[in-house]
């Protein structure tokens, strides 16, 4: 083919008219078949005359050769490599030279550097070139074939990193310094400990160079900063000396009104990752008071007059109402807030921010007032412990008289704070029901009808106040259904409908079976909704599937007629509208009925599984972003558009585009695999045998979904894996065999090792908690069996070590603060690295209990320091809560095997035993009862240790105000009555136990309690008659509570038959103590009516 021939049919493609269009698409690709067709393309983006064929042909050209190199023959490969190099130092035009240099990177990729000798000298000419145009163009070069494959210059990181140090000097030249941060941002990752000496010199002169391009292009600016990024997550400390400088760079950008918006949220963006990696340096050198006095201004500024900020907007189609809203630096300066509560410990920041926040507050401008909220919204987050223990009271009735501000605006944002508050600080803040409760009532009938904007903030408040409230929710109960059902009864707008039945779903959970008599009346509503075709009613029809999940677990067995009924809908709902967020509320539905109907649902797992799996698979909603553009002058010519994509698309089988820099994803496919993993993870364990021919399709998805982007769907991953290995090991259980042996074997021979290198390398928090936590139900779930093979136990142990010791990914201990290491008791923390620990510490014993106490007694050995460090004097009270809970827990895992560790544990549990703080007390006094009960000789023989407890606990139970402290006092004596070397009760202990029962809290206590009673009856009959009104006292209390466990009552029934049976008149006696109704349930309870 000539290559006029085909110039015209090119030029026939840039023409605006789309039946010329489509006619010159048939032609090209009917063109493109002649195989003279490529030499005519390579002549083309040589030669001619129009830029923009030249470009349309070196885009072609690219395209092809991504999949059809190997099939040239030597010479014209040669032929082609000398073109390209030369017509790119021949073009003038820009967005021309962008293309040739990626056609360049496409070639390069296929040959390497060392068979493209002349790709190599063309860049070491260029770029050392003192004419600025032919600089300008071998920087581009490099940047783009650095970006294409930057493992392959690693060896030239030395030698670049000097040229960079030239470039990036070069600020008379925006292009210069724009390829120059482009070629830093490629290669930053892979740097090395040998590059920091070269790459720290970079440091002020990136910053020099992004504030030339600033006034020049802010977009392009915005695309430089990602070198900073990249920089600041080197696993090489690089930005450390500099960062004063870096942080006085973005705070004067974040600060200046006269920038545009987006280039101050990227910055912003930049400070939040800068906070959350460098938080400890930030501490070190007192950055943080310039960060929070250049943020206060950013998120109290007012929006232009006349207009009111995003989510302060009453719009019926803005579905974030509860979210802060807009791409502003506002919003953007209250994320690096959350950040700096999230990675900072609240000792450090709140002395600086309180009195700030303060004077935001009480400020006469409705906006700074908005801004003293919102922070109050983000700190209950990163320092609720620090919130709930010194400051609840005063801030909560500053956020309640928020409610009653004379600015909407201001209301607005009290009520997102009341709701955060709500989320983030149970259960103390529960306890304030009596105040919060009428106020958010009054304060939801005060919306204006047609407000639903500002209802859904009201909303927000009340469900995630309520959801947590359990019994305490009952005297509001019918005011709240009258308030959820009037909308849903009478006309109504479809989102204040969706509204109402979401709150129906938070009253549900905290109401429990105190809800039945309303449910007959909300599953009228719920059907409708779901059964309706209004298109305008759809996001009510999804909500009521979210609603109908939460009912079925709140409700439970009321629901259970109404199961199989709901898990059709459910499929059918699935099968007629396609919505991620309908199937992400179908998946928790099914889950839910997997609890009420367990193997049950089997006639319907090979439709869940298979919409399921779909679901995970999926790569709908998945945008490619593609590089192409990324020019530094203007090209916003589109010649490359869709029409060519579409003629290659037969072309594209085996490398995917090199135009691709990334993906974006919209939430609710994110939303829709998070959902599907939770559900199937739970379905999993309540169908158990009946899962078993979907799990291994099943967990290969899951499995995939570990290297998933999105923290979230990470973590469902883990969990759900957990949740397999549970209900495998459940399945052997029920039904024993071979091949379901070697199912569990196999799953766990995977799960594991894939929680230890999560636990290890992964550098988001959240997801190593997640990955903690599903471990431990493995353990606890799978015992012994999940320690398999040898080794196991060790390897585990190790990891968890190097958590206490601050040693993972995820804790990114900064480089300088590593002498801070051998003191890490007196190394302030932020509340989530704590929370990070305590997870670590609820592993321990399960894997304690899984190994055994003599298998585990050598590991906890060396848990046993970084235990005990945790409780000294000058530690928080959550570590300390943390490290005593671990050791308590760990002793009953531990079991006989703690004898060895009585002298060190028992003096640290006594000590503890008498703090101020109730949770600390309460897991003290646990930790020395299991000592007690599982110590042995040496916890009976150290000196005086049993008269030592009993002199504390005795006392203690007398005023002790606390229920969870007096029910594990009572748990305590009782280990240590049946521990007593004399085998006999001491008669004032027993009656002082008898006297505090029945227990209020602790219920799990309840099976201390039951063995007591059994000792009672087997080894000390003739005290029973002692104690005999106790007893029945007891017992009349107790009779109807479906809290205690059925062997505990079943222990206690059998000790008074005994004494029924054999002292009646004692047992008459004390039945005659007991009021007349209690006395006739009791004795027909032991069958003497």
């Amino acid at each position: 083919m000539e290559p006029t021939g085909l110039e015209e049919i090119l030029r026939e493609l840039l023409l605006p008219d789309t039946e010329r269009i489509r006619r010159a698409t048939e032609q090209l690709q009917t063109a493109l078949r002649d195989p003279a067709a490529f030499p005519a393309l390579c002549d083309l983006l040589a030669s001619a005359a129009d830029p923009q064929i030249r470009q349309f042909a070196a885009v072609l050209t690219r395209r092809r050769l991504s999949t059809r190199w190997r099939r040239l023959a030597v010479e014209p490969r040669e032929r082609l490599k000398s073109l390209v190099l030369t017509s790119l130092q021949r073009e003038t035009e820009h967005f021309v030279s962008l293309s040739l240099a990626q056609l360049i990177a496409t070639i390069f990729r296929k040959e390497g550097l060392e068979a493209w000798p002349q790709l190599m000298q063309l860049l070491q000419n260029s770029t050392h070139s003192s004419h600025i145009p032919e600089k300008e163009m071998g920087l581009l070069l490099l940047s783009v074939v650095v970006t294409s494959q930057p493992e392959a210059f690693q060896n030239h990181h030395r030698e670049l990193l000097r040229l960079l140090n030239e470039t990036l000097a070069a600020v008379s030249s925006p292009s210069l310094l724009f390829y120059s941060l482009r070629t830093l941002t490629s290669m930053a990752p892979y740097l090395g400990t040998d590059d920091v000496p070269l790459a720290r010199v970079l440091v002020p002169k990136l910053i020099l160079a992004v504030q030339t391009l600033i006034p020049i292009d802010e977009a392009k600016a915005c695309e430089a900063l990602e070198a900073l990024d990249e920089l600041l997550e080197s696993e090489v400390p690089i930005i450390t000396p500099h960062l004063s400088e870096v942080l006085n760079f973005c705070l004067a950008v974040a600060g200046n009104v006269a920038l545009g918006d987006a280039i101050r949220v990227r910055i912003l963006c930049c400070l939040t990752f800068l906070v959350k990696v460098k938080s400890k340096a930030l501490l070190k050198n007192r950055l943080l008071p310039p960060i929070l006095h250049t943020l206060f201004p950013i998120m109290a500024a007012e929006p232009p007059l006349g207009q009111l900020d995003p989510e302060d907007q009453d719009s019926e189609e803005d579905e974030c109402d509860m979210e802060l809203v807009g791409e502003t630096p506002k919003h953007f300066a209250v994320q690096v807030v959350d950040m700096l509560a999230l990675h900072l410990p609240p000792e450090k920041l709140c002395p600086q921010l309180m009195p700030m926040l303060e004077q935001a507050l009480q400020s006469t401008s409705p906006y700074q007032r908005k801004a003293g909220f919102l922070v109050l919204a983000v700190l209950s987050d990163g320092a609720g412990d620090h919130i709930r223990q010194r400051l609840l009271p005063p801030l909560l009735q500053i956020v309640c008289k928020g409610l009653e501000d004379p600015s909407q605006v201001v209301r607005n944002a009290a009520l997102f704070a009341l709701g955060q508050f709500s989320e983030n600080l149970q259960p103390h803040i529960s306890n304030y029901s009596g105040e919060v409760m009428p106020l958010l009532l009054a304060y939801l009938k005060s919306v204006p009808s047609g407000h639903a904007h500002h209802l859904a903030k009201a909303c927000y408040a009340l469900e995630n106040f309520v959801e947590n409230l359990g019994s305490k929710v009952q005297p509001y109960l019918p005011e709240l259904m009258d308030c959820m059902l009037q909308p849903l009864r009478n006309p109504s707008s479809p989102r204040v409908k969706e509204l109402a039945v979401s709150a129906l779903g938070a009253i549900a959970t905290a109401a429990q079976a105190t809800l039945l008599p309303y449910f007959p009346a909300i599953m009228e509503c719920l059907r409708e909704f779901l059964l309706t075709g209004h298109e305008d009613l759809q996001p009510v029809r999804i909500q009521s599937l979210e609603t109908l999940g939460v009912l079925a677990r709140a409700v439970g067995e009321p629901m259970r007629p109404l199961a199989e009924e709901c898990c059709q809908l459910g499929l059918g709902l699935c099968d007629q509208v396609d919505d991620p967020d309908l199937r992400r509320c179908t998946y928790s539905l099914f889950a839910a009925l997997s609890g009420l109907m367990g193997e049950g649902l089997a006639p319907h797992l090979p439709k869940i599984t298979t919409l399921m799996l779909l679901s995970l698979r999926s790569t709908e909603g998945i945008v490619p972003q593609y590089d192409g553009s990324s020019s530094f002058l203007l090209f916003d010519d589109e010649s490359e558009g869709e029409e060519e994509e579409e003629l290659m698309e037969e072309d594209m089988e085996e490398e995917e585009d090199s135009e691709i820099s990334g993906y974006s994803v919209e939430n609710a496919f994110f939303d829709e695999k998070e959902d599907a993993c939770a559900a199937l993870g739970e379905i999993s364990v309540n169908t158990s045998v009946a899962f078993l021919p979907y799990m291994e399709s099943v967990f290969e998805e899951v499995f995939k979904l570990l290297e998933c982007p999105h923290l979230n769907v990470r973590k469902a991953a883990h969990e759900a894996l957990g949740q397999f290995c549970c209900a495998l090991h459940k399945a052997c259980q029920s039904c024993p065999s071979e091949p379901n042996t070697a199912a569990l074997q196999a799953t766990l021979a995977r799960v594991v090792p894939s929680y230890v290198q999560a636990i290890s390398g992964e550098r988001e928090r959240q997801v190593v908690m997640a990955v903690l936590e599903a471990l431990t139900g493995v353990l606890r779930g799978c015992g012994i069996v999940a320690l398999q093979p040898p080794g196991r136990l060790a390897e585990l142990c190790g990891v968890l070590k190097a958590v206490l010791q601050r040693k993972i990914a995820c804790q990114d201990t900064d480089e300088d603060e590593e002498e801070e290491e051998d003191q890490p008791d007196l190394t302030p923390q932020a509340e989530y690295d704590a929370m990070l620990l305590e997870h670590a510490g609820e592993a321990i014993p399960a894997l304690a209990a899984a190994a055994g106490g003599d298998a585990f007694a050598p590991f906890f050995a060396g848990f046993l320091p970084l235990l005990l460090c945790k409780t000294k004097q000058g530690c928080t009270v959550a570590e300390k809560s943390f490290a005593v809970g671990t050791l308590a827990e760990s002793i009953q895992g531990l079991g006989a095997a703690s004898a060895q560790f009585v002298s060190r544990l028992f003096p640290v549990l006594l000590s503890n035993a008498r703090e101020a703080d109730p949770e600390v007390r309460s897991n003290a006094i646990f930790g020395l009862g299991v000592l007690a009960e599982h110590g042995g000789r040496p916890a009976q023989e150290y000196p005086q240790h049993f008269p030592k407890l009993l002199g504390l606990l005795l006392p203690l139970l007398a005023r002790e105000r606390h229920d969870r402290v007096r029910d594990n006092i009572c748990g305590a004596l009782a280990r240590l009555l049946m521990a007593s070397p004399m085998r006999k009760p001491e008669p004032q202990v027993l009656a002082a136990l008898l006297h505090a029962l029945p227990l209020k809290e602790d219920m799990e206590e309840w099976v201390t309690i039951g063995r007591l009673f059994s000792f009672l009856h087997q080894s000390s009959p003739d005290q029973v008659i002692d104690v005999a009104p106790e007893l029945l006292r007891i017992c009349s209390l107790v009779l109807a509570d479906n809290k205690i466990p059925t062997d505990a009552k079943a222990t206690l029934l059998l000790l008074l038959t005994f004494l029924a049976k054999q002292h009646t008149d004692s047992f008459q006696t004390a039945l005659g103590s007991l009021p007349g109704d209690k006395a006739q349930e009791l004795q027909a309870a032991l069958g003497l009516t």
